[in-house]
């Protein structure tokens, strides 16, 4: 499953759009007056929530890049079985582009899509509303407004941040550290508080921890960087980007990336490897690390990334056999990517765990996640058909603009193949010449993945 770059780029791209809607459902066990019964919107976990009928039903926990593309193509693969798609989120918001976004390079509309309007037009069922909590033992899903039983479950959880490496149990410092500087790598509200941080910036010293591998697409803090930089330079900003790197060198893209940061940035990014965190303190703004400590006037902290925490309810996490401590990601067959322990739930995209030992984990990309829907929902189609799915890998692309003026950006390009001992072997290209037509691929690649899952 190889992907072309120019022949994938060959169509014409379709943005889509939508109205950012509210926050996400929450829900409450006890009546609003005591004898009154709740409206059913309001909900109960206790209750049912759809009831269990003949038909196959397919439960998708998570609806960003993997979980919509499984939606959609489960109702195309599967045409007699019930997709039921449950999301937190009103709408969908892409991750993917939202660096060029907080520099005001694309409008909110490119990034949004509507969950509901897709659903109706695909036949499947949206729900939004929180997962508390999922029994493999019985199939079932526990949901704010209900329990939701299941044949075939697809987890698509994305991240989440592991704060606990840093504070422990200190839930004061992890509250104060997300919402005085967001990390802004889970799509919620996170995007526009960064967003807001950055253009009242006065100037000063702008700090960006980078968490050690694995973690949500790699190159992106680099981008994420490159941007907030050609923004301080652009509006003359008298201020400089740290980037604190857990790894000892930029990766991937290496020669690319330290180009843009020595021949457009120099006097704007200072880059520092081997910056392993010791201790941070968001009241004071102060980090020390392995590599130095050093004061800050506003800062992007990622801490360390794990597997969202559907795997954990759903006991999905790997364990170090020589440790015997959680590897922090959901344990799944390398090729078929449902559980080693379960073959009835399969999870997909950010949150799969090892699945080579050449280079371990796929990149935790939004087109990796896409491909994996598009695989297991093949894989669960083939099942209910009574028969046994072939082997599919996943590609990957991915783009990062480097300057806004002009506009251009870098690439790279990951192809998978199975070789002679049953291993799946990972080919990476670099594309580090900085090219005007990258960012023009760029946009027409999101376009393309975004027609993909709503169009």
């Amino acid at each position: 499953m190889t992907i072309n770059r120019r022949k994938f780029l060959g169509g014409a791209a379709a943005i889509g759009g939508a109205n950012l809607l509210g926050a996400c459902a929450t829900s409450s066990t006890e009546s609003l007056t005591p004898g009154v019964a709740k409206p059913f919107l309001i909900g109960n976990p206790s209750e049912v929530l759809l009831t269990k009928g003949k038909t196959p039903r397919i439960v998708i926990a998570g609806g960003g890049w993997g979980g919509s593309t499984a939606a959609k193509y489960l109702r195309k693969l599967a045409p007699n079985a019930e997709v039921v798609l449950l999301e937190r989120n009103p709408v969908f918001f892409s991750c993917p582009i939202s660096n060029k976004w907080l520099v005001n390079m694309v409008d909110t509309s490119f990034l949004i899509h509507d969950y509901l309007a897709t659903s109706q037009k695909y036949g499947y069922r949206f729900i939004q509303c929180e997962i508390m909590d999922i029994d493999r033992s019985v199939r079932k899903v526990v949901t704010s407004l209900g329990t939701i039983e299941y044949d075939f479950l697809i987890i698509a959880p994305g991240i989440r941040y592991n704060y606990e490496a840093w504070f422990g149990n200190d839930r004061t410092m992890i509250e104060a550290t997300k919402s005085k500087f967001p990390a802004a790598y889970i799509p919620n509200h996170e995007h526009f508080n960064l967003k807001k941080a950055l253009h009242s910036f006065k100037g000063g010293d702008w700090v960006m921890t980078l968490p050690p591998p694995p973690q949500r697409c790699p190159p992106s803090p680099y981008e994420r960087a490159c941007m907030i930089a050609w923004h301080f330079k652009t509006n003359k900003i008298k201020a400089k980007v740290t980037i604190l790197d857990h790894k000892d060198d930029v990766r991937p893209i290496n020669i690319g990336f330290k180009r843009a940061f020595k021949e457009l940035y120099k006097d704007y990014i200072e880059y520092v490897p081997n910056a392993h965190i010791k201790e941070i303190d968001p009241f004071n703004k102060t980090i020390k690390t392995a590599a130095g400590d050093m004061k800050f006037d506003h800062a992007v902290l990622m801490s360390p990334h794990q597997a969202g925490d559907l795997v954990w309810k759903a006991g999905g996490i790997g364990v170090n056999p020589n440790t015997g401590k959680a590897t922090g990601w959901a344990e799944v067959d390398n090729k078929m990517l449902h559980l080693k322990k379960d073959d009835r739930v399969y999870v997909i995209g950010d949150a799969v765990g090892l699945v080579s030992p050449q280079f371990l984990f796929y990149p935790k990309s939004g087109h990796i996640a896409n491909r994996h829907g598009r695989i297991v929902a093949k894989y669960i189609a083939e099942r209910l058909a009574g028969r046994n799915p072939e082997v599919s890998l996943p590609d990957n692309l991915c783009y990062m603009m480097v300057n806004g003026s002009p506009k251009e950006a870098l690439n790279v390009q990951f192809d998978y193949k199975i070789n002679e001992k049953g291993i799946i072997e990972q080919t990476q290209i670099d594309y580090n010449d900085r090219k005007a037509s990258f960012v023009a691929e760029n946009f027409k690649w999101a376009g393309l993945m975004y027609e993909d899952m709503f169009g």
